[in-house]
């Protein structure tokens, strides 16, 4: 008998989680761990791993295949253009304390697309994008360029098979013309909203006067859009928490059941305003503060919210795949399916790879629309793109489900051959991936029940949560 590799964690009740390479995962006990280290796996231990597909037989047998295919799910492989973000301008009506982008004024000349910039940006997808695309138009504040965004839509929707996209507004200063496009059945909108409307004053608005223009138009947005068609994210100051509850209730008070807990992102403005000295930990131990209350929350209602990011893990973890969320794909390639077009036609392999070149840190940019990709730029930086053979995770057990972020590694420390360990972003998803799977395994009624409505389904099977002593 063959055993794939196993890697262990030991979590907090003292048992382990055990995983393999394709993401099966197991909890067990040191006594089976000294066994398998050891090699003196029992009968009964070989015929656990070969039952939950941890070992196999030769290359023909089943589990063998089957590994093969859970592996490959896990795995995001390259496929065409499908994902663009696009800023057609810079400038914006708000001052946010934790800008990212380091935003223009609104009244400023230059960071707007040109007549000439545009058509080079829908010459470059045209020539550049598959036969699906979501297009997800950023800034600055895009809505102060609505006529570039409909020139934009226009042509897609009579380029492409099928297109979605997505207008990034900040809802403070809405014309009809931007209600009207925002109402389109192909368009939804995507925004900033700070948990609390206290929050939300403090960070963004200022004024109790620019905070109810926000509200209502949020309001509005909820009532003649529908939530279906709205997502709206908060982003905390990590010293300045709200209560968990609070947030729960504002956002279910607009029908909005999905709320993506962010920090302060250690780009642009941001990163001259706040203190980035708090520890992972204390992020995360308000993480466990919120789902807990996300819990209770959901016990005594008809329709459930969800945590979107802890969600997100427990889904790949349970399920495979998932790879939407593209910070935490594996290998997340450059320049394949998922591009940033700026407002000066520059491309970038990421949202915060445009933050970075901005504030002058170092020049990610991988091209420009009119002279095409840098090719050694893309290939040095496609050098970093999986976890496969970086050392330290190797030997995690999360590996499976997890990736590298090489860009934040550059925005906080200048490199990226730091010992993974030593990472903000490898320190705060060990912390989520153990709440993960103590979700997972958890014998709680609520949260079982919690769980299950992230996943979609109505029971776990016993199979969905192996143990082997």
């Amino acid at each position: 008998m063959h055993v794939w590799p196993l890697k262990f964690r030991e979590v907090k009740d003292g048992g382990l989680i055990i995983t393999d390479d394709a993401g099966g995962f197991f909890r067990s006990s040191e006594a089976f761990l000294t066994r398998y280290i050891s090699g003196k796996l029992t009968a009964n231990d070989q015929k656990f791993l070969l039952r939950n597909g941890h070992a196999f037989l030769h290359e023909r047998d089943i589990n063998f295949i089957g590994f093969a295919a859970r592996w490959s799910r896990r795995i995001n492989r390259v496929k065409e253009l499908d994902f663009v973000i696009l800023i057609p301008t810079l400038r914006c009506d708000l001052a946010c304390s934790y800008c990212q982008v380091s935003r223009a004024n609104v009244n400023a000349n230059g960071f707007d697309w040109s007549e000439e910039q545009l058509e080079a940006v829908l010459l470059w997808l045209g020539e550049n994008a598959g036969p699906k695309l979501k297009v997800e138009f950023q800034g600055g504040e895009c809505l102060l360029r609505i006529d570039l965004l409909e020139r934009v839509r226009d042509y897609c929707r009579d380029r492409f098979e099928e297109v979605q996209f997505v207008v990034c507004t900040n809802l403070q200063n809405l014309s009809a013309e931007a209600w009207h496009f925002l109402s389109a059945t192909d368009t939804v909108l995507s925004t900033s909203f700070d948990g609390t409307m206290i929050q939300h004053q403090r960070q963004r608005t200022k004024t109790p006067e620019a905070t109810h223009r926000f509200e209502m138009n949020l309001l509005r947005a909820a009532t003649e859009l529908g939530p279906e068609k709205i997502s709206a994210l908060p982003t905390f100051d990590p010293v300045d928490l709200p209560e968990p509850a609070d947030v729960i209730r504002s956002f279910v008070a607009l029908g909005l059941r999905s709320i993506f807990l962010r920090r302060v992102n250690y780009q642009g403005f941001a990163r001259k305003r706040y203190d980035f000295a708090t520890t992972p930990n204390a992020w995360i131990d308000y993480y466990r503060q919120f789902v807990r209350a996300v819990v209770s929350h959901n016990a005594i209602v008809a329709e459930p919210v969800e945590e979107f990011y802890i969600a997100h893990l427990i889904r790949r973890i349970v399920q495979g795949g998932q790879h939407g969320h593209v910070n935490l794909r594996n290998p997340n390639w450059i320049a394949q399916d998922y591009i940033v077009i700026d407002f000066d036609g520059a491309l970038y392999p990421s949202d915060e790879a445009r933050m970075m070149t901005r504030v002058g840190q170092i020049d990610l940019s991988i091209g420009h629309v009119r002279t095409g990709f840098d090719e050694n730029k893309i290939a040095t930086l496609q050098t970093q793109v999986s976890n496969f053979d970086d050392p330290d995770c190797q030997h995690c057990a999360f590996q499976a489900y997890c990736g590298l972020d090489i860009i934040d590694d550059l925005s906080r420390y200048g490199r990226i051959d730091l010992p993974r360990p030593t990472t903000d972003h490898c320190q705060v998803h060990q912390g989520l991936f153990e709440l993960a799977f103590e979700l997972i395994y958890s014998a709680d009624a609520a949260t079982q029940h919690t769980v299950r409505s992230w996943l979609g389904v109505a029971s776990l099977p016993a199979d969905t949560t192996p143990r082997h002593s």
